[in-house]
């Protein structure tokens, strides 16, 4: 049988496997997307303003604070666990590193989705590539964000090659793996922290409780940290998806990583605030304090008080909810850099309108869908490398062993 003919048949079944049997998520799925999908079209056939709450004073609503600034941060696995493990050749991470790179790869591109749904004029988006801005912290994070989309793809080439059996591809991309490993590092490192930068000209905007000097610092450790927190988070769900045995040892090593990065965010937050002379206002009766201390709690405290016991990082089930805990927090932190730090300062009354809530909700359920399938149907567990059945045998070529002419028929 052709390879063709053998993905078509494999092709064919999985989508008739998928509507044979309906169950109740699948059904909520398809809701969401046929949903989601009508919002975005209504977005684009009458514009942001029909189609949102946002405003020429407040243009940057949950599109940008959700599903960029939050999506990057949560796709920064790819260049943590990959650097750790092919830079500073930590083995140990091995079997978690093609997984980490396919939710940086699929994060991305729907951060990209995300951005073209927010731009008032998205057909206008080459003009980047071609008239440049080398002062706009902008600039960076776009040139950055679409470099490093490009090098993830390459990335998690190789597990594609392997599923088609093109060897030569195959091991085209794994003579460059070392390059592209280092210059994800070097992008990332880039635009995580510049992210950060954006807020630096709006300081005047923003509640000081998420104001700082140090934004692009804090964007990059709290990027560094939630990586970690994902990793251990998409782990455990595609071990339950796929009915596998977690990585308990690496995840445990990965829980110490994190903790030490908990502490060091969560003491450079404090001090920050105490530098700039607001730390005490933190323990007033107020919004901003509530806020602050929704985020600082889901992201630092609680998950800290379940990870500093070694019996308890080697328990898969705290282990996981300790990593959503800091998931949840960092997502709040950065909805509140965003959205929350201009709405208290200025009080402008912006909340999402339905059709964003949805998008933004599309858009996590087609990720979610397409890394199950992906993980599913692709060997993203297997560091083996390409091997053809004489390969496996491990006889010289040309031989006239039995087991030669045996893998020949």
């Amino acid at each position: 049988m052709s390879l063709a003919k053998e993905l078509y048949l494999e092709a064919k079944e999985i989508v008739f496997d998928h509507f044979r049997t309906p169950t109740f998520w699948k059904v909520i799925f398809w809701a969401i997307l046929a949903i989601g999908s009508f919002s975005i079209v209504y977005r684009f056939a009458f514009g942001l303003g029909a189609s949102t709450n946002l405003s020429d004073e407040f243009p940057w609503g949950l599109w940008i604070g959700f599903d960029v600034m939050t999506g990057v941060g949560l796709a920064a696995g790819g260049f943590t666990i990959s650097g750790l493990t092919y830079i500073f050749n930590i083995k140990k991470f091995r079997p978690i590193v093609k997984p980490a790179i396919l939710t940086a790869m699929l994060g991305y591109i729907l951060v990209v989705v995300g951005l073209l749904v927010d731009l008032g004029r998205p057909w206008y988006i080459w003009h980047m590539i071609i008239y440049w801005n080398i002062h706009s912290p902008l600039f960076e994070v776009g040139t950055c964000v679409l470099l490093y989309n490009i090098v993830l793809i390459l990335e998690f080439s190789p597990v594609v090659f392997k599923k088609l059996r093109w060897s030569k591809a195959f091991h085209a991309v794994k003579k460059i793996t070392m390059p592209l490993v280092i210059l994800g590092v070097i992008l990332s490192t880039l635009h995580q922290s510049s992210l950060g930068s954006l807020f630096l000209p709006v300081f005047t905007q923003m509640h000081p409780f998420w104001y700082s000097p140090l934004l692009p610092v804090l964007f990059y450790l709290s990027a560094v940290m939630t990586a970690f927190a994902m990793v251990t988070v998409e782990s455990n769900i595609a071990a339950r998806a796929l009915r596998k045995q977690v990585e308990i040892g690496v995840l445990a090593v990965i829980a110490r990583i994190l903790v030490v990065l908990m502490v060091l965010f969560g003491v450079i937050r404090l001090i920050d605030l105490y530098h700039q002379g607001i730390l005490p206002q933190i323990f007033q009766a107020n919004e901003a304090s509530l806020y602050f201390w929704i985020e600082y709690s889901f992201m630092i405290i609680i998950p800290l008080i379940l990870l500093t016991s070694e019996k308890r990082r080697w328990n898969n089930t705290i282990l996981f909810y300790a990593a959503a805990s800091t998931v949840i927090g960092f997502t709040i932190h950065r909805l509140n850099v965003a959205v929350t730090a201009r709405t208290l300062i200025n009080g402008d009354l912006y909340s999402p309108s339905f059709m964003e809530l949805m998008t933004s909700v599309f858009i996590v359920a087609v990720g979610m869908a397409a890394y199950g399938f992906i993980s599913k149907y692709f060997d993203l567990h297997d560091e083996s490398g390409f091997t053809t059945e004489l390969e496996e045998i491990n006889v010289p070529k040309g031989g006239n062993s039995p087991q030669i002419q045996m893998a020949k028929k």
